[in-house]
């Protein structure tokens, strides 16, 4: 029978997600992504004089070249194809390491770096390295001043329009490119080596373009771009005045801001680039690396690190709340069939990680929003964001329903409501985030300058308000707070039901695609589709639930790879993976009946497709392909438990549901 497959299916898995528990109750697995923030490790002990034991010199390029690809390149992730800017930075990481460019394994990589257009194809991160080997001149970048530090938050144009991951990121930024540093390379090279002069054809510029030409721009009549290129010249104008007073004002301000955003712990902003920026800038600032926030940014540099048999690697960033919190719901789910719910351990390690801090960049255009929620890591204090703090509510209500109530809940659901923009929806860190012209400037070649409302967000927030106004276990909310968030819910709906995809999805931001965002919006609208008197909601469901039915493999599974973020036909579209299985059955268990044989085949492909892990003799699920997204088009990921705690919540929900139906299969 399956429903007695699901029951020990979920038994070896909750067996796994206690053996992975930490000590203090929580879990963080393994943030897989590119070779990039790997190459980028080395660059950093480049740029610091640090050298590397024979041992980690072996065990970063043996990992690196495990990642490269037949053809010779490095993708953004296992099932993209090679990437002209991954492939540089790979490779030039590798060359100071001493790998020879005589090595076939080089000679394929330089290979494909030529194919895809060389050296003048490169993002705009990529060249910053670049230049500060002296591989290619500072000037192939565009202009960066310092002097945006000091615009006001009324300008159209200044750092906090921009969204969390890229202001961190951009502050140190403008630094750099005041000082704009040459670093040696390995054996006393210097930037007159040579060392990339492999990678140049004879139409490779020296000085490589970065925006095109004025008179092209006016006679394609695109006058935004105009204006960019325009205000791109006028800061390159700027640059070029290093000695005024605002230029020395603008540095201090910008040193007493990276100062002020480092975490106790070291850390800034929980994310690779803005923390090796970071020290980067200081260091040309004038900091010695025994300063103690020296001491602590680089002590904290091993946080992002990993090293096991397949070798060192560096994350782009750590999920310590986001995991615990995925996998105390996933426990929780199952508790039904296997009786063993979230560790009250866990609840406590929560509410020792709720954000009291009043210093968030959130504050700066929500001064009077009191604090509140969570981060994503686990020392994040500045950044706490919606999704992680809806998950953490669920978790916590889950676990014990008189959480509803509690502070520290009650705190959170204020600030998420604070959070709502003003189109009805949320984004991840910031409050109207939606200065989309920002992306138009010629430094932004990732389209991710902003931190707009996203489905898959909202959804997750009305699921969990949902689930708090639905009155849990007989513990309720007052009516005054009640009331606060069905306003919020109705506005929140609203801007669904005006995002809808004409194919009836809703896009994901957060993950890959449009499994995850209609997931997420499904699994949110459940709680008000029975009382919603309107038939736009009704029939923007239907025609959801339809659309995941008809993208059902054969295998009983779903999944869908990173081409549909450039091409809608292709949503839904992929080999099947558990994630993406078990957001689609957790999704449609809302309104179908469990028995339905789209939920059968799906459920059958979980319960099939578990294996056991080689660590631990337990039961979890393969890691097949990518299935979370950094930045799309640009930065895909994959969350080493998003195998496992999601589709423990689907069979979870599955058992619960057939329970509840009285069916017996």
């Amino acid at each position: 029978m399956l429903l007695e497959q699901v029951h020990k299916s979920l038994k070896s898995a909750v067996d796994y997600s206690l053996y992975e528990a930490t000590e203090d109750g929580y879990w963080c697995g393994e943030v897989h992504s590119n070779t990039t923030f790997t190459a980028e490790y080395i660059f950093l002990r480049q740029q610091f004089g640090l050298t590397f034991d024979p041992k980690e010199t072996e065990a970063l390029t043996r990992w690196m070249f495990s990642k490269q690809k037949n053809d010779g390149s490095w993708g953004l992730a296992p099932s993209c194809p090679g990437d002209v800017s991954t492939t540089t930075e790979t490779y030039l990481a590798l060359k100071i390491m001493g790998l020879s460019p005589d090595d076939p394994r080089m000679q394929a990589a330089r290979d494909s770096i030529l194919n895809f257009g060389g050296l003048p194809a490169i993002r705009m991160f990529t060249r910053v390295f670049l230049a500060s080997f002296g591989l290619i001149p500072w000037s192939s970048l565009p202009a960066l001043p310092a002097e945006l530090i000091l615009l006001p938050t009324q300008s159209p144009v200044n750092v906090y329009n921009m969204s969390s991951w890229a202001r961190t990121t951009c502050i140190p930024l403008l630094l750099i490119r005041h000082h704009e540093p040459v670093y040696a390379l390995p054996n006393g090279l210097s930037a007159e080596n040579n060392f990339l002069d492999e990678l140049r054809t004879d139409e490779s510029p020296r000085v490589l373009p970065y925006a095109t030409p004025l008179s092209t721009l006016w006679k394609r009549g695109e006058f935004g771009d105009l204006f960019f290129t325009a205000a791109d010249s006028a800061m390159s104008l700027l640059g070029r005045y290093l000695n005024s007073p605002l230029r020395s004002l603008s540095r201090r301000k910008i040193v007493k801001w990276i100062v002020d955003h480092q975490e106790q712990t070291g850390e800034w902003a929980g994310y690779w680039p803005p923390h090796h920026n970071s020290l980067w800038a200081l260091s040309l600032e004038g900091y010695p690396m025994d300063h103690p926030v020296m001491r602590r940014g680089f002590a904290a540099v091993s946080s992002f690190l990993r090293h096991d048999a397949e070798g060192i690697r560096a994350q782009v960033t750590v999920s310590h709340v986001w995991d615990t919190a995925l996998m105390a719901i996933a426990l929780n789910d199952s508790a039904s069939s296997t009786g063993t719910s979230c560790p009250n351990q866990t609840i406590d390690w929560f509410l020792d990680h709720e954000i009291s801090s009043h210093h968030g960049d959130w504050r700066i255009l929500r001064p009077i929003l009191p604090p509140g929620g969570f981060c994503f890591e686990k020392f994040n204090t500045l950044y706490p964001d919606v999704d992680d703090t809806a998950a953490t509510i669920i978790a916590m209500i889950k676990t014990s329903p008189a959480h509803l109530t509690s502070g520290c809940v009650l705190r959170a659901v204020h600030w998420i409501l604070g959070m709502q923009n003003s189109d009805g929806g949320w984004g991840a860190f910031d409050w109207n985030n939606d200065k989309f012209f920002l992306n138009k400037i010629p430094f932004s070649d990732m389209d991710s300058l902003c931190d707009p409302s996203t489905p898959d967000v909202t959804g997750r927030i009305i699921e969990c308000f949902g689930i708090m106004l639905s009155g849990h276990r007989g513990f309720s909310l007052g009516p005054s707070l009640a009331a606060r968030m069905q306003v919020s819910c109705e506005r929140a709906i609203a801007y669904l039901l005006a995002h809808q995809e004409q194919n009836g999805t809703w896009w994901g931001r957060w993950a890959i695609n449009y499994i995850y965002g209609t997931s997420n919006v499904l699994c949110g609208l459940a709680h008000y589709y029975h009382g919603w008197n309107r038939n736009n909601l009704r029939s923007a469901v239907d025609s959801a639930v339809d659309w995941l039915k008809t993208r059902q493999n054969t295998d009983g599974g779903w999944g869908e790879g990173p081409p549909s973020y450039s091409d809608v036909s292709l949503a839904g579209c992929g080999p099947s993976t558990a994630p993406q299985s078990a957001w689609a059955i957790m999704a449609l268990l809302n309104y179908l009946p469990p028995n339905d044989e789209c939920i059968q085949k799906g459920v059958t492909y979980l319960v099939g497709s578990q294996v056991s892990d080689e660590k631990s003799d337990k039961a979890t699920w393969p890691l097949v392909n990518y299935t979370s997204t950094g930045f799309p088009g640009h930065l895909y990921m994959e969350y080493g438990y998003y195998r496992h705690y999601f589709p423990m919540m689907a069979l979870g929900r599955y058992a619960s549901s057939m329970a509840a139906s009285k069916i017996h299969l």
